[in-house]
């Protein structure tokens, strides 16, 4: 394979000599800045073999760089060895941004030519590499094509409608929304090329992207008309009729682009984001006149209405009691017995169950021992650990069902665990009761908040690489912005939203001794009001997700009196949630045994 990639960048290199570029830039994404994208656009895996979700890759005539956070840095040096790509750890000390490297490639040559597939930047990344003094730019160059002989297809599934009993509000309703904040910020028109956001505005899904309920789409808005452009073949008579009836005119997927040009010589005032947008289609509406800024439907889709968080609620018992049956078979493991494909497929089979499942929220991470530090570890034919007494095992999984998206990771001890492990667990969980158990007053982003899950790890001189949790969609990506909790912002690529009743954000603290062993519990969160008085609105979470935690791996030593009550507490709600759903005398027993007060 090592041999394949070395190939495969000297044939780019060649396409660059012939463009007249010295500098190509590929971020792997697709056209609508989604973070996961169908096989079509693996164009970054194709060039690398790197296979996580997130990364930016550099080329010049002679040298290669990958750009990538914290989650990837174990995955990235494995899957680049003999490459040679560097990898570039964004987010640590002395590492340049890509726009900084990039800046300074030109600087050190005099002036330099950038060659990038416009479609597949963002616009806000497009426009600071205008600014790069010396830099020009190609942006029309896609980096695969003649040299990708065996490329997947386009994506294309077909589309459904979602009911209002799950989506618990109308398109023609959430139309008029987003027609309102045109109308403030005096735009006629807006342009939507986020896929979920599409899916949400329209309450349709699809398929076209592994996990994720979403379709190939563009959307514009008008005051009186919307446009969708969308694949032919992914209509049914049904979609067609539905999307005639609420006042949504049908285009040609490939006509997007046409179409923005004639509006922006009729002189329409567009509204964009342009973190959602690439720069293909800013470089068309690019006007001083034009509105940039955040897309209206991005925080109406993250607080979900009565019927979400309902339906929500319900959804989670049926989900965790998957959990709790995962959790009773891994304890039950001889050793040698299983393996981490074979933890995958069970939990995987047992969300297929549940009435309403439609997918899961993306492939279970089913990590053991010293796999587990990966945190984004893929486990596979070539590296399928066998789970052995002594380690602990760590399963990330979810799934998409009409009711909604959950996100769950618990790990679990294989016999006993020693006295460090326990220590590292025990100060996760210490972290992640606190933050779930916050009051804080409205107006707090997760900024504000994400200190009280690494305050524990952070007194022992221990940290994890990631932020402490993500907004989850429903029924759509189980990574939804704005809402996160993160201790540190990053311009460019993190967001800041205040936290509102409504919204649902994982709580996941962790921690990963690479060679070691990997560490996290992850709840779903939902913010719901406390109180009010003098001071103004407080709120509070409600913990959504329900499974036990490890009592086997708790080192009660560690922990205060807050620390033991929350976690009663919660042990409390899940038995007394799950236990009508418990099957038989051994399934009772274990959550019994499982949620017992310590």
């Amino acid at each position: 394979m090592v041999e394949t990639i070395k190939t495969r960048i000297d044939s780019l290199r060649k396409k660059m000599q012939g463009a007249g570029a010295d500098i190509c830039l590929i971020t792997g994404g697709d056209y609508h800045m989604s973070e996961y994208s169908g096989d079509f656009f693996a164009t970054r895996e194709f060039f690398s073999g790197f296979t996580g979700s997130a990364g930016t890759l550099v080329f010049t005539v002679d040298k290669a760089f990958l750009f990538t956070d914290g989650r990837y840095f174990t995955q990235a040096e494995n899957e680049l060895e003999g490459t040679g790509i560097t990898l570039m750890r964004s987010g640590t000390e002395g590492v340049p941004t890509v726009k900084e490297h990039i800046k300074d490639l030109t600087e050190k040559s005099g002036d330099a030519t950038l060659a990038f597939d416009g479609r597949t930047v963002s616009a806000g990344i497009g426009a600071d590499l205008e600014k790069i003094q010396g830099l020009s730019l190609i942006s029309d160059l896609d980096p695969a094509e003649g040299i990708w002989k065996d490329r997947p297809a386009f994506p294309s599934s077909e589309i459904f409608y979602l009911e209002e009993i799950y989506s618990g509000e109308s398109s023609e309703s959430k139309l008029k929304r987003i027609r309102e904040v045109m109308k403030e910020r005096g735009a006629d028109i807006h342009v939507t090329a986020s896929l979920d956001d599409i899916a949400w505005t329209l309450n349709l899904r699809g398929k076209d992207v592994a996990c994720n309920p979403v379709f190939m789409s563009y959307l514009l808005i008008e005051q009186n008309d919307a446009v969708l452009f969308v694949q032919d073949r992914a209509l049914t008579p049904d979609v067609k009729k539905y999307l005639e009836t609420i006042g949504v005119t049908v285009m040609d997927y490939k006509d997007f682009y046409k179409v923005c040009e004639e509006r922006k010589k009729a002189g329409l005032v567009f509204l964009a984001d342009k973190k959602r947008i690439n720069y293909r289609i800013y470089r068309i509406i690019k006007d001083e006149r034009n509105v940039f800024k955040d897309n209206p439907a991005v925080l109406f889709k993250a607080v979900k209405n009565e019927t979400e968080i309902k339906n929500l609620t319900e959804l989670h018992k049926e989900d965790g009691a998957c959990v709790t049956r995962l959790m009773m078979w891994a304890k039950s493991l001889g050793d040698g017995e299983a393996t981490e494909l074979d933890a995958a497929e069970y939990v995987d089979s047992l969300r297929k169950k549940i009435r309403d499942f439609f997918d899961f929220s993306f492939p279970t991470i089913s990590a053991f021992g010293a796999n587990a530090a990966m945190m984004h570890y893929s486990a596979g034919p070539e590296s399928n650990t066998v789970i052995r007494k002594g380690g602990m095992l760590l399963v990330d999984s979810g799934g998409q069902y009409l009711r909604g998206t959950t996100d769950i990771t618990r790990t679990v001890a294989i016999g006993e665990a020693n006295g460090e492990m326990k220590k590292a667990f025990t100060l996760t969980l210490k972290g992640m009761l606190a933050l779930a158990d916050a009051v804080f007053l409205k107006g707090c982003s997760g900024y504000s908040l994400d200190i009280l899950a690494r305050e524990p790890l952070w007194r022992e001189g221990i940290d994890y690489r990631c932020g402490t949790g993500h907004g989850v969609g429903y029924m759509l990506n189980v990574h939804e912005s704005p809402n996160a909790f993160r201790w540190k912002y990053t311009p460019g690529i993190s967001e800041i939203a205040e936290l509102e009743p409504g919204m649902v954000t994982t709580d996941e603290p962790g921690v990963y001794e690479t060679g070691k062993f990997g560490i996290r519990i992850e709840n779903e969160l939902l913010c719901e009001k406390a109180f009010e008085n003098e001071y103004g609105t407080f709120l509070r979470f409600k913990t959504l997700t329900l499974a036990p935690i490890d009592l086997d791996l708790i080192d009660v030593r560690y922990m205060n009196e807050d620390d033991v009550k929350r976690l009663n507490e919660y042990h409390k709600k899940v038995r007394e949630e799950l236990m009508p759903l418990m099957e038989t005398p051994e399934e009772k027993k274990f959550l019994e045994e499982y949620t017992s007060e310590i």
